[in-house]
């Protein structure tokens, strides 16, 4: 018996042994089955130039759409969009529960001080943006944007004290930026070396940005813009028309072969600025967007230039695991031939999904990941934005984010910074079963305003009240009652950037916005709050409106007191305290 235990002890050992093994050879096996991300061939032969605007882009009907040969991560998701909607399990929870979000929309054009496109727009000869670079950098044929790239140095940007500051705000999740139309990574790129570890601030700034979300516990996506590149920079191969130095070229027209004894020697300026496509019809300007149609006399550094987009977005997805991504467009996605999509018709956009999905599936035991498309039609596995306004009603055809800045979506001075449009922003999109991400605009030199960082911490205090009417909300039964516009809708906060015309947009005292908590509550928000002691008549809770069977308590978030209400067939009739707490706007919570 003495000697059997001893035999015992062995063969359990031997098999915990075994197991383990087991174990360790599995996940080595999982391991090995994780892709290898191929390395970017070099830039094909380029044709020779044509006369501008000589040729007339091909109809996109008449291309196939390319499949690209890059792997994915093996699993259910084939790069097909019929595979991505059938196996994607739905929108992750997460993102109604967050509801709110900040948009860090920053990068190196925040350094002209001229807003949006700063980049594009500093090639535009008497544009502001141009005569801003002139006085700050010099002329764009001598000192063009990728000098301002090389000086730009961030020196005062904490992302962990502005993430900090941002959950103050009632924040629960980021969108920061990864690449603009400006080309530039900030991240450190394996397939562009135009990025921020190599030029400018020498950081990884997207690593800084993804270590403060998470030791903050918020959600992070990165933002891709550069399927703009090829036709955006198309500014930058032009020349001033007028003045001394008319007709001498902009910077976007040098060569490999002329950095050399620079500061750029190494540098490819086709990696940052692309090539040539002016000789194509409705490319570049006055054109902003194309028209549709393919660059068909340049399909192989097309399938190239997909291909460098793709393995970007690849690079970001497998090394900083993002809780999504987001693509900038605003027709049916990156490369789809025509609009934004102009020039190329492949499988990009299908092909970065699905190996970002089955990685997630992979690491996390779950696809709680998400891919925005901007402005895509209803596909299971997307989630679009709304950019430019709110919608006239509630929308649950699919899930969306409104997004928006602060003035503009880079920074420039005068900027206006108002809590009452931020709250009154969160709220216009929330009841209509939205979330919202709101950019407040970072200076060049990585700080915002004073009046930023008060109007966030402004917010901050009316969420921290309120918020349980927003965070994990759902739109209620009817979007609102109350002033209603030309059309018919309730009126809604101006689109477009906050600025002068939302700070001094008026809501009247009967506007109200509703949405409905997890556990069933009904939340009214009063979009101008009344006079103390006023009463106030909501309608859609009147009995005859038969929205709500029962009331049976009201009460004021921010107000510790008793609510003096009666509900009739006609309205359910609130009497306001003698103290309102918060002047942009006020919730009652209806039980």
């Amino acid at each position: 018996m003495k000697r059997l235990v001893p035999d015992i002890i062995a063969i359990a050992c031997a098999a915990l042994l075994m197991a383990f093994c087991a174990t360790s050879c599995a996940n080595r096996q999982a391991k090995a089955e994780d892709i290898a991300l191929p390395d970017l061939p070099p830039i094909p032969q380029i044709p020779d130039k044509l006369p501008i605007g000589s040729v007339t882009m091909a109809p996109p009907d008449s291309f196939p759409e390319v499949k690209l040969d890059i792997p994915i991560t093996p699993g259910p998701f084939q790069p097909t969009w019929e595979s991505i909607e059938e196996n994607y399990p739905g929108t992750p929870q997460w993102l109604r529960d967050a509801k709110v979000g900040i948009w860090v929309h920053f990068g190196p054009q925040a350094s002209g001080e001229s807003g949006d496109w700063y980049a594009r727009r500093l090639y535009e000869e008497g544009n502001k943006a141009y005569e801003n670079h002139l006085k700050r950098f010099g002329h764009p044929s001598e000192v063009g944007y990728k000098d301002v790239l090389n000086v730009w140095n961030p020196s005062k940007l904490d992302p962990a004290k502005l993430t900090n500051l941002y959950k103050k705000a009632g924040a629960r999740f980021l969108l920061i930026q990864g690449v603009h139309h400006d080309n530039y990574d900030l991240w450190n790129s394996r397939y562009q070396p135009w990025n921020s570890v190599n030029i400018g601030p020498k950081r990884d700034l997207l690593k800084e940005w993804s270590e403060a979300c998470r030791k903050e516990g918020m959600r992070f996506g990165v933002t891709f813009h550069h399927e703009y590149t090829w036709w955006w920079w198309q500014t930058a191969f032009g020349a001033d028309t007028t003045g001394a130095k008319a007709g001498i070229p902009y910077d976007g027209n040098l060569t490999l072969e002329d950095g050399k004894g620079k500061w750029w020697e190494g540098y490819d300026p086709r990696m940052l600025y692309g090539i040539d496509l002016r000789e194509y019809k409705s490319v570049g300007p006055p054109n902003v967007v194309p028209e549709e149609g393919i660059f068909f006399r340049h399909q192989e550094y097309a399938r190239w230039y997909a291909t460098q987009w793709a393995l970007r977005i690849m690079d970001v997805t497998h090394n900083y695991d993002p809780d999504f991504i987001y693509t900038d467009g605003i027709t049916q996605g990156p490369f789809c031939g025509d609009g934004t999509g102009a020039g190329y018709k492949c499988d990009a956009m299908p092909r970065v999904m699905a190996d970002f999905y089955n990685r997630t599936l992979r690491d996390r035991g779950e696809v709680n990941t998400f891919s925005v498309v901007k402005f895509r039609r209803p596909t299971n596995g997307t989630v679009t934005t709304e950019e430019f306004s709110f919608p006239d009603d509630i929308k649950t055809s699919q899930p969306w984010i409104r997004e928006a800045p602060i003035g503009d979506w880079f920074y420039a001075p005068g900027f206006i910074y108002d809590a009452s449009s931020a709250i009154h922003f969160i709220i216009e999109a929330v009841t209509r079963d939205g979330n919202c991400a709101l950019c407040v605009p970072i200076k060049a030199d990585g700080s915002i305003d004073e009046e930023g960082e008060k109007m966030l911490l402004e917010v901050g205090k009316w969420m921290e009240t309120c918020g349980e009417g927003i965070y994990g909300s759902s739109a209620w039964k009817t979007l609102g009652e109350g002033t209603l516009d030309e059309n018919g809708h309730l009126i809604k906060l101006p689109g477009g950037g906050l600025g002068k015309a939302q700070a001094e947009f008026r809501y009247a005292t009967d506007d109200i916005r509703f949405t409905q908590g997890k556990d069933g509550a009904v939340y009214a928000f009063m979009m101008n709050p009344p006079e103390p002691g006023q009463t106030i008549s909501v309608k859609s809770l009147g009995k005859e409106a038969g929205l709500k069977d029962t009331v049976g308590s009201v009460r004021l978030l921010g107000y510790d007191g008793d609510i003096k209400w009666n509900r009739s067939e006609k309205a359910l009739e609130i009497t306001c305290p003698d103290k309102i707490p918060f002047q942009s706007a006020i919730v009652f919570r209806i039980d």
